[in-house]
């Protein structure tokens, strides 16, 4: 188990979107900063634990110093790790959320329909295993 000091970046580990889009997010850090957990795994139930039981999340989640993001928040707090241009994202702070989560729970809504689902999790390249959390 990590300490608080690595952030990590919970996603869906069936959802297609959600795979590719932790592939994008290795591929655009500025650096390697980020570890990465399933939704579907123990470090979630560890780190998560009463999200995980009242309400299991349809969002990436951020766990970073302790607190946990959400949705469109969580996405824009990964931004501001990105190599530049994509860290520019974080202009979209200035808009309230319940509006920028209007836009992210219609993806989120749809994102099996739209971009498939897998049978389990993704096994993360050799290279990156050691930043994959169960």
């Amino acid at each position: 188990m990590t300490d608080n000091s690595q952030p990590i970046v919970f996603f869906d580990g069936v959802c297609n979107f959600c795979n590719a889009s932790v592939q994008w997010i290795v591929r655009k850090e500025e650096s390697p900063k980020f570890l990465f957990a399933p939704l579907q795994g123990e470090t979630a139930k560890e780190k998560l634990p009463l999200i995980m039981q009242t309400n299991p999340p349809d969002s990436v989640l951020l766990y970073e110093n302790g607190k946990v993001y959400a949705k469109s928040t969580a996405a824009l707090r990964i931004a501001r790790q990105l190599r530049w241009p994509w860290r520019m994202l974080v202009v979209f702070t200035i808009i309230p959320a319940f509006i920028r989560n209007v836009f992210y729970d219609i993806i989120a809504k749809n994102r099996y329909k739209w971009f498939g689902k897998k049978d389990s999790c993704m096994l993360p390249s050799a290279e990156l295993r050691n930043r994959f959390l169960d």
